[in-house]
């Protein structure tokens, strides 16, 4: 069967090997640029990477919906959020350096501090973006459950707030990030 625009993602719905390889085709300079654009200072794992956007793209076609969104924003995406988790992965890496040559120390310790700030700035801006739309309440919530990891009983002491109300605002606050992303698409 020849593999075409019209019948791809049935192909890959049905674990056709080929269809992988059309995607490749058509969309790799796509995937490839967005993964590039987030794993600037980690091209060693570019590739790494871009082979996990294909396998999640082969995973999980079944939840690619074509009336909610375009394949191509969708692989977007999925490339986009697979670059960002290489970044917390190996963002530690980047720093890690030979101790017996003190000079190649100093001087990459230097360019990691910046690379690493650049690398924070661009998570933090895109995390901004993200919680935009929630009050700042709400964000600071958000904020202390899922980036600082804090317990639920730890801030339902130091903000004075139950449990109940605590999951109740958190849920709100999903829902509100859901669909926002949803106008995004």
């Amino acid at each position: 069967m020849r593999i075409n625009n019209k019948n791809f993602i049935d192909q890959l719905q049905q674990k056709n090997e080929k269809a992988l390889l059309y995607v490749i085709d058509e969309y790799g300079g796509l995937l490839k640029a967005v993964i590039s654009r987030k794993l600037t200072y980690l091209q060693e794992y570019q590739e790494e990477c871009l082979n996990d956007v294909l396998l999640a793209i082969r995973d999980h076609i079944d939840s690619f919906q074509a009336e909610k969104n375009s394949f191509k924003n969708w692989i977007a995406a999925i490339a986009k959020y697979k670059a960002i988790d290489y970044l917390r992965k190996y963002q530690k890496q980047m720093c890690e350096v030979p101790l017996s040559d003190v000079e190649y120390d100093r001087l990459v310790g230097e360019n990691c501090d910046r690379s690493q700030d650049t690398i924070a700035d661009e998570l933090s801006v895109e995390m901004e973006e993200l919680l935009s739309c929630l009050s700042d309440r709400d964000r600071k919530l958000f904020m202390r459950l899922y980036v600082a990891e804090e317990s639920v009983e730890d801030i339902s002491k130091t903000e004075q707030l139950s449990k109940p109300v605590i999951y109740n605002r958190i849920s709100r606050a999903k829902r509100k990030l859901r669909a926002k992303k949803g106008e995004a698409r």
